[in-house]
């Protein structure tokens, strides 16, 4: 890198007035949710939990994200699973189930400034009688909102109206009266979230429908990266005062192209599409690793809360370029924002006073290029830090750059990104002796008594995944202690095609093993363990690829192979049986044995059905219910264990001390 204030033959003149305005800078950050991307991140020992947190929001020192986005939780699949809502049915208002509230409350804590944007990708199947588009609807959001502040002391920002789900007008005006009429008319609502051509084609409706026009404050949609915002939309977006925010940015890449792809997707977001507000898809790869899309979007992998290992992606200090060099409420400044002659981009944002920082990226530079600076409206002759990533180094502090009367010059390495700016304080944040990885623990046993207060732990267990229904912590039926029901019924408005309510845990390595739980079914449904799954869907549709046995209050057994392309919903029946039973037990211990190709399944200790089946050799555990009409899903599940095969009966798993309930006084 070259630092002078001379001008070159061939160098790219830029001029930074401090006094030229420009748009608001909304901030930058990423999504949690649109599946439940953040499931296992609650069940981290204390510690590296925090540390993960930090690395995520805390100022000047990892990502240091300005804003968040999380999913309005909806008991339906959105992606990888479905995470549970605060209203299973009309009259249920309950704001310690899931994880999202811990999320914006541990992201406040360490940066008060960060905006909060919300969205809803599924619903309960109550809403508006199977319509999302509904006043149902808007009293749902409410009512998450108003829970937000009044339990949490947090004031929601934003929402949108629903993800990647199409366009209705009368939606967000039945929206904004209703956010109006409960003293929310601060939030702002953003619409519509969609990610095709068409994505904007609504928005001229606004010059003739001034109700719509009052009614959206905020012109958002996706992948701009892909589709870029066509001119006239950001003419329009200008001319009504409304701003444009991409509220779902994808780049799915590895390693360091990750970063810079990240870095020049912020960049022509703005210079290309107008966007002030740039989200990334998504915040931190909390969920297993056969579940879709677990490993290219976020910055940080943690998914093995029972070892306390997490890593950081490169991409995270694409993040930090922006993160610790802005600050929501600063204004990119006209005429210094474009692409380079030589190949990439550079953005300037300028603050309420007299900072300033430049972030450029060179990603397909060939060579080195010189850019010229010149300072004037008032910015000061500063001295500049420089922090630099590359290929071979991520967030390096390199020399600063003095300017000389208002000038100063600086050299441009290809496929490299650069943060130059008056601010202090940022550093590349880290931590020392970070767990090692480790296998799930083997054999594994839960009596789910553990869990004194079910609302202290968001009414999830440990380890458990979620991918199509809510298996929550509850009280047995019988009053005998804790156990696991399947709350949902009769499935959710699902962002993506739902299936057969499931959930997961473990370790996709094991081979032969058994799995077993204690099953409680439903009247006119029943009650299942899995075992061998290898995945969970493609992300839109999650039916997995395993075996499943199921087991009815009439005595039914039946063995299922599913696959995620198979055309039968139920999957393909293998074997099934009738076992008389006693009609005063209730409870039945229902197992799942794999030895090579030999799946049996076992009833009470006796074996009931045995088949030959090589299509899967290893994959996780799990539990699932079900029902023949899809309406009584519901179900309880008791003492689930993973043990080797015909293993004696292990003591109950013991979890870190440093685990701790994500909630006080749950409710």
């Amino acid at each position: 890198m070259i630092l002078c204030c001379v001008n070159e033959v061939n160098a790219q003149s830029i001029t930074i007035d401090g006094d030229a305005g420009g748009k608001r800078f909304d901030g930058i950050g990423a999504v949690s949710g649109g599946g439940a991307t953040s499931v296992l991140l609650k069940d981290y020992p204390a510690p590296q939990r925090n540390q993960i947190l930090d690395l995520l929001f805390k100022p000047d020192f990892g990502a240091s994200l300005s804003t968040l986005l999380v999913e309005v939780p909806g008991d339906g699949n959105s992606t990888q699973g479905s995470e549970p809502s605060h209203m299973h049915f009309r009259e249920d208002e309950n704001y310690s189930r899931g994880y999202e509230w811990l999320l914006m409350s541990e992201a406040k804590k360490r940066n008060p400034s960060i905006t909060i944007d919300a969205n809803g990708w599924s619903c309960p199947k109550w809403i508006g009688n199977g319509n999302f588009w509904s006043q149902d609807m808007c009293n749902y959001y409410v009512k998450w909102i108003e829970g937000l502040k009044n339990v949490y002391g947090i004031d929601l920002n934003a929402i949108g109206c629903r993800n990647e789900r199409g366009v209705n007008l009368d939606f967000v005006k039945m929206l904004r009266t209703t956010l109006n009429k409960s003293g929310l008319s601060k939030v702002k609502i953003h619409a519509f979230d969609n990610w095709n051509s068409n994505k904007f084609d609504w928005c001229k409706t606004m010059l003739t429908d001034s109700v719509l026009r009052a009614s959206v404050d905020v012109l958002s949609a996706h992948t701009m990266s892909e589709i870029p915002t066509p001119p006239s939309v950001i003419k329009l977006s200008e001319r009504l005062n409304k701003p444009i925010w991409n509220t779902e940015e994808h780049v799915y890449k590895k390693g360091f192209d990750c970063e810079i792809s990240l870095v020049a997707s912020f960049n022509r977001n703005f210079i290309i599409s107008g966007a002030t507000k740039i989200v990334n898809w998504y915040l931190v790869g909390s969920t297993y690793g056969i579940e879709p899309f677990s490993n290219k979007p976020p910055m940080m992998i943690a998914r093995q809360p029972w070892s306390g290992n997490y890593h950081i992606r490169k991409v995270l200090w694409g993040y930090a370029h922006y993160g610790q060099f802005t600050r929501v409420g600063w204004q990119y400044l006209k005429g210094a924002c474009d692409t380079l002659v030589g190949g990439g981009s550079y953005v300037t944002l300028k603050s309420p006073g007299n900072d300033y920082s430049i972030i450029a990226e060179t990603k397909n530079a060939k060579k080195n290029q010189t850019l010229n600076f010149t300072i004037k409206g008032g910015l000061p002759n500063s001295t500049l830090c420089v922090w630099r990533s590359n290929i071979k180094e991520q967030f390096i502090r390199l020399q600063n750059i003095t300017p000389v009367n208002s000038h100063f010059q600086i050299t441009l390495e290809p496929e490299s990104i650069y943060s130059i700016s008056t601010l202090r304080g940022q550093q590349k944040g880290s931590f020392t002796e970070i767990p090692t990885s480790q296998h799930f623990p083997f054999p594994y046993y839960d009596n789910f008594e553990s869990y004194k207060n079910a609302g202290n732990y968001g009414y999830l267990p440990h380890y458990t995944a979620d991918i199509s229904g809510v298996f929550e912590l509850a009280e047995r039926p019988d009053h005998k202690g804790k156990c696991l029901h399947q709350v949902i019924k009769a499935g959710a408005q699902s962002w993506a095609p739902g299936w057969i309510p499931y959930t997961i845990i473990g370790d996709s390595s094991w081979g032969d093993y058994e799995v077993s739980a204690d099953v409680y079914p439903s009247k006119r449904g029943w009650a299942g363990v899995m075992g061998r799954v290898s995945a969970t869907g493609t992300g839109y549709g999650c039916k997995p690829s395993g075996y499943y046995c199921s087991f009815s209050a009439d005595g039914i057994c039946s063995l299922f192979l599913s696959h995620e392309n198979g055309k039968n919903k139920m999957g393909k029946l293998l074997a099934t049986t009738k076992i008389p039973l006693d009609s005063t037990k209730k409870w039945h211990q229902l197992m799942l044995r794999f030895s090579g190709t030999t799946i049996s399944c076992l009833v009470d200790g006796k074996l009931v059905l045995s088949t030959v089946d090589s299509t899967f050799a290893k994959g996780m555990a799990g539990l699932i219910s079900g029902s023949k009409d899809m309406q009584n899903n519901d179900a309880y599940f008791d003492n689930l264990l993973i043990n080797k095969l015909n293993g004696k009966t292990p003591d109950i798993t013991v979890f870190s001390k440093d685990i701790r309930p994500i909630y006080k006084n749950g409710q």
